[in-house]
Formats: C-alpha cells, sequence, structure tokens
C-alpha cells in the first residue's frame, strides 16, 4: 500500500473541498484515511438516482448524527444541488464535510453552493516519488505517476493510457457538454501536447486545429479548470532584459503527452527522453509547491534572445535548469548565468543524470532522484 503525501491531519478538521484529476487515487485515498467516516459514492448508480431524484434525503440521513461527524461525498460535481444540503447540515446540525471530485468547474460554472467559504479547497496530484519505495525515475518518465499507470506492468500501461484519454473525453468533456466539437477538441489534445512545457502561442494552434484563438484559449481554460493542465506564468520583474510573457503549459501528468505524442520506451540520450523527464521535474515541482499553499510561486523565465531558466521559485529566490544529460557542463549554464546578473541573491540548481552532486561554478548540480529527495524535504523551497 503506498502511504500518500496527504494525510488526514493536512486535510485538517475543516470542511474541504477536495479535487484531483480523474484516477489520481482520491476515492482511495479518503476510504484509507477516514474508514469510519460517512460515505456517499455519487459514482454507484443506486445512491446517485436515490439523491438525485430526492435531494433532501441527504439531510434525513444525517440529521441524527452527532456534531462533527465526518461525511464524505464522492464525485459531487455529478450532483451539485446537494451542496445546499451539505450547507444545512454543516451550519445546523455541525457535520463536517469533504467532497471529492475530479474539478470544480462544473460546481463554479453551473452557480453551484459553494458553502459560502465555509470549505477550503486542497488537490490531490498524481503519485509523487517521495511516495514511492524504490521510486523508478525511467519508468516514472515513460508511464508517469497516475497510480494504476505507474505500478502497471510495462506491456500494460500504453492500453491503460489509451482508456483513459477515451474516458477523459467522453466522461469529462462529452457528458459535461464542454465542447460542442469533440473531433476538434481532440486536435486540440494533440496540439497542446506538442506545446507541453513550451510558451503558448494561441494563433499557431488555433492555425493547426483549424478553429480561432478564442476558442483555443477557452479549451487550456477547460484542461486548467478540469485540473487535467497547469499553466505556468512568465517571470515578469524586468531588471535588463526584455523579457517574454506567454506562458507555459504542462499536462497534469507527464503521461498524458507521451499517449498522444506516441512516445514510448524512452531512454536517456533522446530528444523525446529531455522533454518528458524535464516534464516529470516540473511536474513534481507543482505537486510539492500545491500541497504546501505556494504554487503561485512558479514561474519560468524567457529572454527574447532565448536565455532561459526552466523553474523560478519566488521572488528570484531559486533558479531551476532541467537538463537531461548525464555531465552538466558550462553550455547548459547560460541561461542560469544571465538570470543571476539580473537577480544575484538566487540560488542556481541544475537538475541532470550526472551520478553525484556537484557544484560547478557557483551551480549546484543535482541527480534528479537526489534533487527529488531535497525537494520533498522542503531544502530546495
Amino acid at each position: 500500500m503506498i502511504e500518500r503525501f496527504l494525510t488526514a491531519e493536512a486535510l485538517g478538521e475543516d470542511n474541504t473541498f477536495l479535487f484531483g484529476a480523474r484516477q489520481t487515487g482520491k476515492t482511495t485515498l479518503l476510504l484509507q484515511l477516514f474508514p469510519k467516516a460517512r460515505f456517499y459514492d455519487l459514482l454507484e448508480s443506486n445512491t446517485f438516482e436515490r439523491l438525485q431524484r430526492n435531494p433532501s434525503l441527504l439531510r434525513q440521513d444525517l440529521e441524527m448524527c452527532e456534531s462533527g461527524t465526518l461525511v464524505i461525498i464522492d464525485e459531487v460535481q455529478s450532483l451539485p444541488i446537494l451542496l445546499n444540503e451539505v450547507q444545512w447540515l454543516i451550519v445546523r446540525k455541525g457535520l463536517r464535510f469533504i467532497l471529492s471530485g475530479s474539478s470544480a468547474r462544473k460546481l463554479k460554472r453551473g452557480g453551484a453552493n459553494m458553502l459560502g467559504g465555509r470549505a477550503m479547497q486542497t488537490n490531490l496530484y498524481p503519485l509523487v516519488s517521495t511516495e514511492i519505495p524504490d521510486f523508478d525515475l525511467i519508468k516514472a518518465v515513460n508511464q508517469g505517476m497516475i497510480p494504476r499507470h505507474y505500478l502497471a506492468k510495462a506491456d500494460k500501461y500504453w492500453a491503460m493510457l489509451q482508456a483513459y484519454v477515451a474516458v477523459y473525453l467522453r466522461e469529462e468533456i462529452k457528458a459535461e457538454a464542454l465542447v460542442r466539437n469533440l473531433s476538434t477538441f481532440t486536435r486540440f489534445l494533440e496540439a497542446a501536447a506538442l506545446t507541453d512545457g513550451e510558451m503558448l502561442n494561441y494563433s499557431n494552434i488555433a492555425q493547426d486545429c483549424g478553429i480561432d484563438s478564442k476558442t483555443v484559449a477557452a479549451y487550456f481554460s477547460i484542461l486548467e479548470e478540469t485540473l487535467v493542465g497547469y499553466m505556468v506564468p512568465a517571470y515578469a520583474k524586468v531588471v535588463k532584459r526584455k523579457v517574454r510573457q506567454a506562458p507555459r503549459f504542462y499536462y497534469f501528468d507527464v503521461s498524458i503527452p507521451n499517449y498522444l505524442l506516441g512516445r514510448r520506451a524512452l531512454e536517456p540520450g533522446s530528444t523525446d527522453f529531455g522533454h518528458a523527464f524535464e516534464h516529470l521535474i516540473i511536474q513534481e515541482i507543482i505537486a510539492y509547491l500545491g500541497y504546501h499553499g505556494k504554487l503561485d510561486k512558479l514561474s519560468y523565465w524567457h529572454t527574447y534572445n532565448d536565455n532561459e531558466v526552466d523553474a523560478v521559485l519566488g521572488d528570484a529566490e531559486v533558479g531551476i535548469e532541467i537538463k537531461s544529460t548525464e555531465e552538466v557542463q558550462s553550455r547548459h549554464l547560460h541561461g542560469l548565468k544571465a538570470f543571476k546578473e539580473e537577480h544575484p541573491e538566487v540560488r542556481m540548481i541544475v537538475v541532470s543524470l550526472d551520478p553525484n552532486p556537484r557544484l560547478f561554478k557557483e551551480v549546484e548540480v543535482w541527480p534528479a532522484k537526489q534533487f527529488l529527495e531535497q525537494l520533498w524535504a522542503g531544502k530546495i523551497y
């Protein structure tokens, strides 16, 4: 059994919305952490149909519970009207709720009762390296960190990915009628994979997909709001060099662009491995910052003469370059050195496949697995 980073203590004693992309393990985690809670799984047809027909049955079920009783409603976005009953039970009966789902989009866009600030929001990310004994970096680069996919045998995960993308399209997009043209959105997903980790140019993507740039922006918004992807903004503080302002986009798990682009059996030394390796490290940084309430502290830096830093943490406190080379050399440091000229106090780090940590021209060079250990120990930021 994998012990997740998100603990019962981390969820606190407040009412909580727990969101996360499909198959990140929300249901499994909640059942493990709170085996004695009253549990309503809205994916169970009998439960869903009963409460859809008469939402007040939730109140009737729980009205005699003692104050402080924990109630979990899983996939709450499928029946938003229940939130009115939830609020009544919180206010009048003092019950505590954990409300989980694949995203807040349907709730917020549909005008659902978000409990008037009575519930905090927490996201569950895919597996992270610190959760996995004997973490296998090459396996993670190839299979991603969605629990079922990472734990699958090498000859099984690709079929799982194929099914996952199909389920996402059917359940998250078609079922919620988020887009009118599913085939166009499918082409967009592939175009988004091609730009994964790159600065976004809506016009170029629109041309590739045969749609307008406003539709492209709306599609990216859908991916963000359903937690299938993240935007990383540009570091905007300009000192000397003019910097680019377009955000970068990353799918929530490296396996998604791997599948959409047909990247399989990736080994160090290839360009495709380099892209996937960078994505995995950024994915771990996003999860670390997200779990610590610091996701707004991540940006990247790219100048018009192509100096670049892959990740900037805080107000230029840490600059991180990600290189899949087995030996970091001077040519890999140009971006960090240029950034340091403008931000002298920055801590410079390169994450690589070097065999050992070392200090090279004032830059900390960390092998990827040891960098991740330092990250999750709180020693990077």
